[in-house]
């Protein structure tokens, strides 16, 4: 076994990243703390070719050094857009019939493992602060929320962290019907 070297794997440039088909999902951040985190979930949105990204509130946005490291040109890439308050844009999504959904602890959440995709649907994910998660206002706008399993002690995953494993889960079940 040998490691692919960086001309091996094809990679789209950043023209032909902005003209291929999106994976029909959003990120909605609202207020995010963590530049490093905003420019992680960067990447992890042009890995899956995710549509775009939502910033709201407080979370920073590009051009921004902090998010650059972790982006790594990611913000060239990947559409985004800042609104001031995560309410309205998730009214607006909703306006759109895109089904939004709050990533959190709640009652009645649908564990991730136990998400259904519907065909043809597009999906927009809310991801919360890292100390306070989405806000109760919020959550009671959404259409539905997805919980992580965990069984560890901590039950809470740092933001980019979860970001990752459920856009991962959601465009698994979009690309190969799992």
């Amino acid at each position: 076994m040998r490691k692919l070297e960086n001309s091996e794997l094809d990679r789209k440039s950043i023209e032909d990243f902005k003209q291929s088909e999106k994976t029909p999902i959003i990120i909605v951040l609202d207020d995010i703390r963590s530049l490093h985190n905003i420019g992680s979930v960067f990447r992890t949105a042009d890995a899956f070719l995710v549509e775009k990204i939502v910033l709201c509130g407080i979370t920073a946005t590009p051009p921004n050094k902090e998010i650059h490291k972790t982006a790594l040109g990611a913000t060239e890439t990947v559409a985004w857009e800042h609104a001031k308050d995560v309410l309205e844009v998730i009214k607006d999504l909703k306006q759109q019939n895109i089904t939004v959904l709050a990533i959190e602890q709640v009652e009645s959440a649908t564990f991730l493992q136990d998400f259904t995709i519907a065909k043809d649907e597009k999906y927009a994910l809310v991801f919360g602060n890292e100390v306070y998660g989405v806000s109760q206002d919020a959550v009671a706008l959404c259409d539905g929320c997805i919980e992580i399993p965990q069984l560890g002690t901590k039950h809470s995953l740092n933001i980019s962290v979860s970001t990752g494993i459920v856009v991962w889960d959601l465009f698994k079940k979009m690309k190969w019907n799992l």
